[in-house]
């Protein structure tokens, strides 16, 4: 015996291996959270210029009812896999009241904690 320990090489088959599955893990989690993002149409801006979303209500799988606003004026339009239809331009502005959309995340949360059964 010489007394010189072999080292393990740092590029071996297993730390390679080992590597390389964090990656794919890594790049299949950034996909997997801009998939939800985009599911929960949390992905960008909704608008805060002269043309908004006030309000939104889905048809089908890849049809929905979209209102804008743009400026002081409301239109309401359709979108589909055929594009994208102008229905109507509303004569008078609709008022959207705060809770008529989907509830935040904090009310789904605080009617959760009031459920019998759960923990205070």
């Amino acid at each position: 015996m010489t007394g010189v320990a072999q080292s393990a090489s740092p590029l071996s088959a297993g730390s390679v291996t080992q590597l390389c599955f964090s990656l794919l893990a890594i790049v299949a989690l950034i996909i997997a959270v801009s998939w939800l993002l985009k599911r929960l149409k949390m992905a960008g801006p909704r608008g805060r210029g002269e043309i908004a979303v006030v309000d939104e209500l889905a048809l089908g799988p890849r049809e929905r009812v979209v209102l804008l606003r743009v400026g002081e004026a409301q239109v309401l339009i359709g979108i589909g896999a055929g594009g994208v239809v102008g229905l109507t331009p509303l004569a008078a502005p609709i008022a959207i009241k705060a809770g008529m959309g989907a509830p935040v995340f904090a009310d789904r949360l605080r009617d959760f904690m009031k459920r019998p059964g759960s923990r205070p």
